[in-house]
């Protein structure tokens, strides 16, 4: 329900542009608002979600859950000010948790101003929910950080700047969260994209700094457990005992049209949405923009997701 208010195929400059032609080749009237009208844009987007049998839930737990996802700080594109609208929506929507899931740094050239974590950071720092605020990185926030990757390791500036504005940066660890319920661990995969470009025998390649089966291993046997992962790519490999896992990276193509995205950076069917497989993955549609200025059918996005309630897939 939506509201007003491991190989990769890369999401390549050229591939988006080619996406963007298809909305141009339908009239300027479209192509103007698809880059003056809709990112700017901001829809809540709803899911109710009943975890799957094979994954322990406390039985009449729900957990309402707000994700914000690929914020990708610029101007005109997402200034401080933005920003900060955003976090008044979202703490308004009194979730019981907030998490942010990876890519607060720019990714992409057409900009104005790019807005540093300085600036970015202390307005995340205000979301307020009872169990608290959580975030792993995501993709450009390593790609974007030159000394991070020369060191082929953190600290990262996106990092830093979480966590000294409040937020917790999960990195392949997992916490406890003290729910009514009891415990309900909260696990952070590190970015599965982080290091790039290496050599990699005779071809090029990214490499993952995630490390799934230990960020797993944190977490108690047959307690219940939410993952948080940048990419969704990491989904097959996720077991039924995790009840849900949540991802962006996508922006839902930024171009999706009748429920198509024709451009992914990600294997298609995890494009967008909720996705039932062993488990349970929601993919949000993020709220930036990257390589290009440009989103069609699939507007700037604040997701609620209601864990444990009713089932509406």
């Amino acid at each position: 329900m939506r509201e007003e208010g491991r190989g990769y195929r890369l999401f390549t400059r050229r591939r988006v542009l080619q996406g963007a032609g298809i909305v141009a080749l339908s009239g300027v009237g479209t192509g103007a608002y698809a880059t003056g009208i809709e990112p700017f844009r901001q829809v809540v987007t709803r899911y109710a979600i009943t975890p799957n049998p094979a994954a322990p839930w406390p039985a009449g737990l729900t957990l309402r859950i707000a994700v914000l996802t690929d914020i990708h700080a610029c101007e005109p594109w997402m200034s401080a000010e933005r920003i900060a609208g955003i976090v008044a929506a979202t703490n308004a929507l009194q979730a019981d948790l907030v998490v942010l899931v990876g890519d607060f740094m720019a990714g992409q050239r057409y900009v104005t101003r790019y807005v540093p974590a300085a600036e970015w950071a202390p307005v995340l720092g205000r979301l307020t929910a009872p169990l608290g605020v959580y975030a792993v990185l995501g993709n450009h926030d390593w790609w974007e950080d030159k000394a991070a990757m020369k060191r082929g390791a953190g600290p990262t500036i996106a990092g830093t700047a979480l966590s000294d504005n409040g937020i917790r940066v999960l990195s392949n660890e997992a916490v406890p969260l003290a729910t009514r319920a009891g415990p309900v661990w909260l696990a952070g995969l590190e970015d599965q994209l982080a290091l790039l470009p290496v050599r990699r025998g005779k071809g090029r390649g990214r490499v993952g700094l995630d490390d799934l089966p230990a960020t797993l291993a944190a977490v108690p046997d047959g307690a219940p457990m939410i993952l948080l992962a940048h990419e969704p790519n990491i989904f097959p490999e996720v077991p039924a005992r995790v009840a849900l896992t949540l991802s962006g990276h996508t922006h839902g193509g930024q171009v999706r049209l009748f429920g198509f995205s024709p451009v992914v950076p990600s294997r298609r069917r995890y494009a967008y949405g909720h996705v039932r497989e062993a488990s349970d993955l929601v993919v949000s549609g993020g709220l930036g923009l990257s390589i290009a200025p440009i989103r069609f059918g699939v507007p700037p996005e604040i997701v609620v997701v209601e864990l444990g309630a009713e089932a509406t897939v």
